[in-house]
């Protein structure tokens, strides 16, 4: 991975990709470092999603590393299962970065928006559609670490897309440095600050499905000790009392991914657990990888996000980017797929 990295962030004075090339229409979404916009690129009028990353927020939280580590896993990284990058730049003040447009709205904005547990047959559409994602991105060895609601888009098919890699590693090595994501969805292992691989994704999923299923998260707490500590007090197992509808097979999918040994949680062998546990049984990956399957999920409009996340206040900081800050930090950052296309076919 570390090569194919390197070879990613050297310069290429033929990228000429800026803000001009495109049309901004409005604002989709909003992160913790900017906000999204619905954009047309003028010369081929498709639609994209456009994120706009402050720099002076960047730098203030000390977030350059995992901007550049999101910019060169999109740069590596292209599947139908994931939001996928197609240009990259930046100015004085900003960083952009141009993907797949989603506008299906985020998996946390379904539930918001639905306020119901989903369906068994409704909930496996899902779980198919990310264990493709995270089926493909694992195989390059890395963890997405960040798997959760607000990380899974729909398309307007109401197909499921994994994002936000800003804080994937790989699994080679060590891993007991790093303790980062987002607390409810981190593994035991993670929370714990032991050393984790592939695996804790798939107690993430575990953690998504229960929430699916009951509408509240197995372990909740109010600060990150306290969820830790809720872990390690009870293992949480769903059981045919409380989910009459479910199937057998359907709870033992959800109870192993939770296990808080990894040893002995699904997919601790591989994906293929997964993917041949029997609540799988039958499913039909071609089609689904063909997009040949009707999705239970239907986006109800053009765009689907919340109104009121997007218009809240936004903190900004007093920090100035200067030139050589910007170049020292950024170098690299530039990209744009169509260039590298044009590249391959002509070798």
């Amino acid at each position: 991975m570390g090569n194919c990295a390197q070879a990613d962030l050297s310069y290429d004075p033929s990228i000429t990709i800026s803000l001009s090339n495109f049309d901004i229409k409005y604002a989709i979404g909003k992160g913790g470092f900017g906000k999204v916009f619905r954009v047309q690129h003028k010369i081929s009028g498709k639609f994209y999603a456009m994120k706009e990353i402050k720099k002076s927020l960047v730098i203030a939280k000390m977030s350059a590393s995992s901007i550049m580590n999101e910019r060169r896993l999109l740069g590596m990284l292209n599947h139908p299962f994931l939001v996928n990058l197609h240009y990259a730049f930046h100015d004085r003040n900003n960083l952009y970065l141009v993907l797949d447009l989603m506008s299906g709205g985020d998996l946390r904005y379904y539930f918001k928006s639905y306020g119901q547990a989903l369906s068994e047959s409704s909930l496996k559409f899902l779980v198919s559609c990310i264990i493709t994602g995270l089926e493909y991105f694992h195989s390059f060895r890395i963890i997405h670490r960040d798997l959760k609601p607000e990380n899974l888009l729909f398309d307007s098919n109401g197909y499921l897309h994994i994002t936000d890699f800003g804080i994937a590693l790989s699994s080679q090595g060590n891993n007991s440095f790093t303790s980062s994501g987002t607390p409810g969805y981190m593994s035991p292992e993670v929370m714990c600050n032991q050393d984790h691989t592939i695996v804790s994704d798939f107690f993430a999923l575990g953690v998504i499905m229960y929430e699916s299923i009951t509408t509240s998260r197995p372990y909740m707490g109010h600060t990150r000790n306290d969820v830790k500590n809720a872990i390690l007090a009870k293992q949480i197992k769903l059981t045919k009392n409380e989910q009459p509808l479910w199937t057998m097979q359907g709870l033992d999918f959800v109870n192993r991914l939770l296990k808080r040994k990894p040893e002995h949680r699904l997919g601790f062998h591989g994906v293929q657990e997964l993917k041949r546990h029997p609540w799988l049984e039958g499913w039909d990956w071609e089609k689904l990888e063909a997009f040949a399957l009707e999705s239970p999920f239907k986006p109800t409009k053009v765009d689907n996000f919340d109104k009121n996340q997007i218009n809240s206040e936004w903190a900004y900081t007093k920090v100035k980017v200067s030139a050589v800050t910007s170049q020292n930090l950024f170098a690299g950052y530039t990209y744009d797929s169509t260039s590298i296309i044009k590249k391959h076919s002509q070798e």
